[in-house]
């Protein structure tokens, strides 16, 4: 069995409906997007880190945190990861740098 970031998504809204006092993810979304997108902001630059100098489980472990922060902000903000997936899928159209290069004037 293959745990997919679909699981993890669902995980995600599972544990949205739980207490604070249980659920970390219901904490986190109890301090709103913003404190979702900082904490994200976090995981990544620990991600950055890791896969600049670190051990191979520390780039896994870091992946996995940044991946999870990602799914909840996108619960905090109400955008499902299958939007995401569309968003990923319309990109690939064409090639990286000319999509790369239509994005600039955004």
């Amino acid at each position: 069995m293959t745990f997919t970031l679909h699981d993890l998504e669902r995980r995600v809204a599972e544990r949205a409906g739980a207490g604070a006092d249980v659920s970390y993810t219901r904490k986190l979304l109890d301090k709103g997007a913003a404190h979702c997108a900082r904490k994200m902001g976090e995981e990544a630059i620990e991600t950055v880190l890791a896969g600049a100098n670190e051990p191979r489980d520390r780039v896994i472990a870091e992946s996995a945190d940044l991946l999870y922060h990602l799914l909840v902000l996108l619960k905090a903000r109400d955008v499902a990861l299958a939007e995401v997936e569309a968003e990923l899928e319309s990109r690939t159209r064409q090639s990286g740098l000319a999509e790369k290069a239509s994005r600039q004037n955004v």
